[in-house]
């Protein structure tokens, strides 16, 4: 019986788990780098400290953040990009990332979004319905919508596959 011993179930569990850490390190290298690109390098700067606390925080290696670092002193640049779109149920939905390709970002995004039977909204039609924390960064919604349980299960599918894109940093909607 090929496969059914101990070493495969652990082989099968690792592979699982460093995929899922590597997508959580490539997000968190693009914002690191973003960071570093806006302040210089300069690892004194506030939001490349709290980039660099968010990648410590997910366990990441001191080795990879500061590679991160200098890369972004002398590679590409790399820019922060929001798109919005109205998902199941009628639930607001906006996608921030981080890219060095804005074109390439909306096309996959778009064929994301296509998938799942939706498309791209017009630049501010939901962001109407949120405020950004200026503290935080982060878009509270200032009324939010209940979900029935079709809408909702086709909502995560939805979420899960844009956060499977490399690009992607955040996705906020105005679900409850």
């Amino acid at each position: 019986m090929a496969g059914h011993n101990k070493w495969s179930k652990i082989k099968h569990k690792k592979a699982v788990t460093d995929a899922r850490k590597s997508k959580i390190f490539s997000k968190l290298v693009r914002l690191i780098q973003v960071e570093a690109k806006k302040c210089g390098g300069d690892t004194a700067s506030a939001n490349l400290k709290a980039a660099i606390e968010k990648a410590k925080k997910e366990n990441m290696p001191l080795e990879n953040i500061e590679r991160a670092i200098k890369k972004a002193s002398e590679g590409t640049d790399m820019f922060p990009v929001t798109f919005e779109t109205y998902g199941p149920g009628g639930v607001g939905i906006i996608i921030e990332g981080l890219t060095d390709n804005n074109n390439r970002t909306n096309a996959e995004i778009k064929h994301i979004l296509s998938k799942q039977n939706t498309e791209l909204a017009a630049q501010g039609s939901v962001v109407w319905n949120f405020t950004k924390n200026k503290e935080t960064g982060v878009w509270e919604p200032h009324m939010t919508l209940d979900l029935d349980d079709v809408h909702l299960e086709k909502l995560e599918s939805l979420i899960d596959a844009l956060e499977d894109h490399d690009d992607v940093q955040d996705i906020y909607t105005n679900a409850s």
